[in-house]
């Protein structure tokens, strides 16, 4: 069974960087695209970024387009997501999830009914 965790959250001033791993046990990841999604207080779940399996596509929000960036590295497991310029809006746990599907040329990334998720890192930007 496909397990995965989450590191690289805290506490950042606005402008700041922060990087975020999702490091997965059980599987390889590589048979999976991956997908990092947040919820802030109050919100619902919201698409960030996700690579396919091979990582030649990658997708993300408009919202982070050109502030973040995902990368994966499959000889270990886990996918990165670069966050630099952050906002307080972008204030939220992050998750990452395992399977998902990623659209070609476009900003959809949906999980798959059986995909597997983290636990989440809380990233707070605030001065």
């Amino acid at each position: 069974q496909l397990q995965l965790v989450e590191s690289g959250g805290g506490l950042v001033q606005p402008g700041g960087s922060l990087t975020l791993s999702c490091a997965a046990s059980g599987l390889t990841l590589d048979s999976y695209a991956v997908g990092w999604f947040r919820r802030a207080p109050g919100k619902g779940h919201e698409v960030v970024s996700c690579i396919s399996d091979s990582g030649r596509e990658t997708n993300y929000a408009d919202s982070v387009r050109g502030r973040f960036t995902l990368s994966r590295d499959n000889a270990k497991n886990t996918v990165t997501l670069q966050m630099d310029s952050l906002k307080p809006e972008d204030t939220a746990v992050y998750y990452c999830a395992a399977d998902v599907y990623v659209g070609v040329r476009s900003s959809t990334c949906i999980p798959r009914p059986d995909a597997s998720w983290g636990r989440g890192t809380q990233v707070t930007v605030s001065s």
